[in-house]
């Protein structure tokens, strides 16, 4: 898709919905209130001159540490507006995990909710880049402003910033599975590119949509979910701050009625589980659900649309790339794959030495297209090692099947050989979940008494499921059965939960390190 030299990505996915007449259809609905494009508009407008009254230039970064609600889109678009740079924070992060990305950012200002103050107080004063506190709920304390409050004073008209498509529009942080995050620049075009070819072309939402994502809006997948994807058609989108448990998304599938829900595997398999589940305390008017953030089981997928009569359309994406763009589809869908590309996107799957491998060989998955990063900021190495050119390596294991479909393997660093034949721990994992009694599992390789490579397992049992005698045994048939003879694990390991990072990603280094 062409764009001109100078396009600001806020005035196309607001003020153009106003333009076309949407200025009283519903933008977004949290818990508290209603807001709808119109006076999205004039708050984001708002927002742009907040930021110039208190002296943030453009291209400077301002942090947002804020909860799913509308004050959430207020202030990230209101600051690409000004083409000042909104960072988008995890809300899930410890005090010294803030300080580090506010040092890197340097960013001049943040917005945080009154809720998640208390987290980062005890480091503002080793934050010498930060000048200005906005605390949006609640009354701030006497170091912060109000921000409903600041905006309140400013005008509600004024001019877009005459960005570049090409220019640096905002950052996201990548999860830091593995390390400290790593701050990822995303340009204006890419919000419109990935709603385009993944959420219209792909998943085929429309105008009339209501959306709602228990995936939070400070990640990727969460942030088109619930602002790119809708903002594009006009649709309307439900904002949760809480945590999305269970319960908390089925009351808020019954109460607001969305057509399209976004999660992660780990929550349709806890939506499963949960006792009140059943599909009259859902949405009736649910007509699609999506999942990403790791591989769907199939056995999930197929047992989710037997008890609630809707698909989920499992696919891969990632932060450097902002969405999927290897996704299911209503027109192509194959439980227990990442789907087909995504139209507008190109994917290698890659040996050791950069070679392509034929179907149904491992490979390393390699993407090109329009929303790929601009590359991390001050990771130069990191920066080379991930987007090599025009194509993006995305550190995912993968086989291509004969139809064009692609199947996780695992991480490229969770891979690992038994008997010389690679073992894919989501293949393992798959067929745990696929048991009864089994709620989650995750997959290393352990060391047995000669020195070699075999699987172990740590399971989550289902919530009220007790382990019943012989339940070890059982699993390793059970896996024998589904996954081969040498991927069934050695030694099974009851655990209450698994390490994750706060986007829902196991983290199995953990699980290596102290296996």
């Amino acid at each position: 898709m062409d764009y001109p030299r100078i396009y600001n990505a806020a005035a196309d996915m607001v003020d153009r919905n106003v333009a076309l007449g949407r200025a009283a259809k519903t933008a977004f609905i949290d818990p508290g209130e209603t807001l709808a494009y119109g006076e999205l508009q004039a708050r984001t407008n708002r927002m742009a001159n907040l930021l110039a009254i208190y002296g943030i230039p453009r291209e400077a970064r301002v942090a947002l540490l804020l909860l799913d609600g509308v004050d959430f889109p207020v202030a990230f678009w209101g600051a690409i507006k000004a083409g000042v740079v909104p960072v988008c924070l995890n809300t899930l992060l410890t005090a010294e995990q803030y300080a580090y990305i506010l040092n890197d950012s340097r960013a001049k200002a943040l917005v945080v909710s009154a809720p998640l103050l208390s987290v980062v107080q005890p480091i503002l004063g080793r934050l010498p880049f930060l000048k200005h506190v906005f605390v949006a709920g609640g009354e701030p304390p006497a170091f912060a402003l109000s921000f409903r409050g600041e905006l309140g004073f400013q005008q509600p008209e004024t001019e877009v910033a005459d960005t570049c498509a090409d220019e640096t529009a905002f950052w996201l942080y990548s999860s830091g599975s593995t390390g400290m995050p790593k701050g990822v620049r995303h340009v204006h075009s890419s919000p419109m590119e990935t709603a385009r070819l993944t959420g219209q072309d792909c998943l085929g939402i429309r105008e009339d949509d209501v959306i709602y994502s228990a995936a939070k809006l400070f990640f990727a997948y969460g942030l088109g979910n619930s602002m790119s994807f809708p903002m594009s058609v006009g649709a309307t989108a439900v904002l949760l701050p809480e945590r999305p448990t269970p319960e908390a998304v089925f009351r808020t599938l019954k109460q607001y009625q969305p057509t399209m829900f976004f999660g992660a595997p780990t929550l349709y398999a806890a939506m499963l589980a949960y006792p009140e589940g059943i599909p009259e305390n859902g949405s009736q008017r649910l007509r699609q659900c999506v999942s990403a953030g790791e591989a769907l089981p199939a056995d999930i997928g197929n047992a989710f649309r037997a008890k609630f009569g809707v698909d989920i359309l499992d696919g891969v994406g990632s932060t450097e790339m902002l969405h999927q763009y290897v996704c299911n589809s209503p027109r192509a869908l194959k439980y227990g794959t990442s789907g087909r590309p995504v139209p507008g996107y190109e994917i290698r799957l890659v040996d050791e030495n950069g070679n392509d491998v034929p179907d149904g060989e491992v490979g390393e998955m390699l993407v090109r297209g329009p929303s790929a990063g601009d590359g991390y900021w001050n990771q130069r190495a990191k920066s080379r090692a991930t987007f090599e050119g025009n194509w993006t390596r995305s550190g995912d294991k993968y086989i291509k099947d004969a139809e064009g479909f692609y199947t996780y393997q695992g991480r490229t660093d969770d891979m690992f050989k038994v008997s010389g034949i690679w073992v894919s721990p989501f293949e393992v994992e798959s067929a745990l979940i696929g048991h009864d009694a089994v709620l989650e599992a995750a997959v290393v390789p352990k060391e047995d008494t000669d020195g070699l490579l075999k699987p172990k397992a740590f399971i989550v049992l289902k919530p009220g499921k007790p382990a019943p005698n012989g339940l070890q045994d059982a699993l390793k048939e059970h896996v024998k059965a589904k996954a081969g003879m040498w991927k069934y694990p050695r030694w099974i390991e009851i655990v209450d939960s698994l390490p994750k990072t706060a986007t829902g990603k196991i983290q199995r280094f953990k699980l290596r390190e102290n296996g």
